[in-house]
């Protein structure tokens, strides 16, 4: 599989499109700072769009809210991370009008866990602030937790309310936006992670499927790609910025 390496450009010009980041579960935005930097090396300004943290809503409440914020007056790349990729492929298949491109990060357009969906009300009993962080880390981070990571992590679950992540966790479980990745019509980056121990190869399978035109890279990691490999996740994506901007 095909590493994307390489060191940030320094003093790289400014590049036209803005990324706007859609982040995974927690969606505080707090765990980006090092990838946002590293996008910034490369002359891409990035904007990472918090959800609230104390609505339990799903995707289609979530999907006004993310539509209100999306750039107005200028051109930008949509990346939807983990929990976010169903809803950036459903706001992209909208056809906004500034929108030039899609990155879809360690995500799914199916729930990877599409065939339990019918024992979605389970989870709103799941003991989501019991799990051990040896357990998320190992889940998400594998050989490349550490300390800050392993505490931004912590510290990101933390601001969340219980019944929030749960409402998201079950809509997640239940989700299904094939259709609207069949009506894209914009190019589209899938950013892999080779040792992603989250979601299931079938995923890739499902995605390659549906969007055939698609560039993909695979890149060592976890499955929170941008927060382990921020250098190498923003190399892949400011090379694909830079072919559609």
């Amino acid at each position: 599989m095909p590493e994307g390496e390489g060191a940030p450009r320094q003093g790289a010009q400014r590049v036209h499109a803005r990324l706007v980041v859609l982040p995974g579960l927690d969606a505080t935005g707090t765990q980006h700072g090092a990838f946002t930097a590293a996008m910034q090396r490369h002359g891409i300004d990035t904007t990472v769009i918090a959800y609230p943290v104390d609505r339990a809503v799903g995707y289609d409440v979530l999907a006004d809210i993310v539509q209100a914020a999306l750039p107005r007056d200028e051109d930008y790349v949509l990346l939807g991370e983990s929990f976010s990729g169903p809803l950036a492929l459903r706001l992209a298949a909208a056809h906004p009008a500034r929108l030039r491109g899609l990155v879809l990060s360690t995500t799914f357009a199916r729930s990877p866990w599409y065939a339990w969906r019918r024992l979605q009300s389970l989870l709103y009993w799941a003991p989501v602030r019991t799990l051990p962080m040896g357990a998320l880390s190992w889940l998400l981070l594998g050989r490349w937790s550490s300390a800050a990571l392993r505490e931004a992590l912590r510290a990101a679950l933390s601001r969340v309310q219980t019944d929030v992540l749960r409402t998201r966790a079950v809509a997640a479980l239940g989700v299904d936006v094939g259709a609207c990745a069949a009506a894209l019509r914009i190019p589209a980056l899938c950013l892999l992670a080779v040792d992603d121990r989250l979601l299931p190869s079938r995923c890739q399978r499902h995605l390659s499927a549906l969007l055939p035109a698609q560039d993909t890279v695979w890149l060592e990691g976890p499955h929170l790609l941008l927060q382990a490999r921020p250098d190498a996740a923003a190399e892949a994506i400011a090379m694909f910025v830079a072919t559609v901007s």
